[in-house]
């Protein structure tokens, strides 16, 4: 029944704006960019936060008219820099983050625009990449960790703004092509050409991003750091053969595939691994 209501509501919204977009096409595309880019889950209540977050040093940056949030678990002058992914949040690293305390790093997470604790009604990767950046120039950090969006942005970053602190990347669960989270977005709505066009257009506008060029596996190629690539052949969210394409175009990378661990990628052993690779 739950599907059924689903199905009906994605295409009736669909329904809506491929009318609107005869009539006013920038403003369908603007609704459907809009319906796209927000989260509708991951955020946090100050007063309600995880435990895992509630033992951290917070702190709120303002970049460019936006905030956002961090939280440091303070440790010595290595420093490892989390970064989650779409509808999430920083309490997402509670697992792995036992881990990387035995190295006795110092511990940055973050909150994604529109997540968390951070301001914005808005996900980019763009915007999101930029947030990194003031905390890459503030800290230093040796060694960055994406998980799905959370590591397209981590691509993103590196292959733009080239950064020499960082001397080795984990991405787990990444995808690669954002021209397939497009399409499955259309798909679901079944929105027309014009708006379907109108979005392609609207990202290389805005964000000087050609859709087809905005890939995990063009910016992996970029990438002179040592990386570390995850991702378990039973993703229902993000399919395995994205995260072969970045393997594929990484020069200094290792793949390690799992399996049964699905999109979240939680597992001691596989969270062993990715220590060894960073501090061994």
């Amino acid at each position: 029944m739950k599907k059924a209501v689903y199905f009906l509501f994605t295409k009736s919204i669909g329904l809506y704006l491929n009318a609107l977009s005869f009539v006013f096409p920038e403003k369908a595309t603007q609704l459907a960019y809009a319906l796209f880019s927000e989260p509708r889950d991951g955020k946090l209540e100050k007063d309600k936060l995880p435990e895992i977050l509630k033992e951290t040093e917070k702190e709120s940056y303002q970049y460019q008219g936006n905030h956002f949030q961090t939280y440091t678990w303070k440790g010595n002058e290595n420093i490892v820099l989390l970064v989650h992914g779409w509808e999430s949040n920083a309490s997402r690293w509670e697992k792995l983050i036992a881990h990387l305390k035995k190295s006795g790093s110092t511990i940055i997470a973050l909150d994604a625009p529109g997540h968390g604790l951070s301001g914005g009604k808005e996900f980019n990767i763009p915007q999101y990449a930029s947030f990194i950046d003031v905390l890459v120039q503030k800290f230093h950090p040796q060694y960055l960790i994406g998980h799905s969006l959370g590591g397209k942005t981590c691509l993103y970053y590196q292959a733009t703004y080239q950064n020499n602190s960082i001397e080795k990347m984990v991405v787990l669960g990444s995808p690669s092509d954002f021209k397939i989270i497009l399409d499955n977005y259309i798909h679901l709505l079944s929105l027309n050409a014009k708006i379907s066009k109108g979005m392609e257009n609207y990202y290389l506008h805005h964000f000087n991003l050609k859709i087809e060029q905005f890939t995990g596996k063009l910016f992996a190629s970029k990438i002179k750091a040592k990386g570390l690539i995850a991702h378990d052949i039973e993703d229902d969210i993000v399919l395995f053969e994205e995260a072969k394409k970045i393997a594929g175009a990484w020069q200094d990378s290792v793949f390690i595939e799992t399996k049964g661990l699905g999109h979240s990628l939680h597992d001691d052993e596989l969270y062993q691994k990715v220590y060894q690779f960073l501090f061994e």
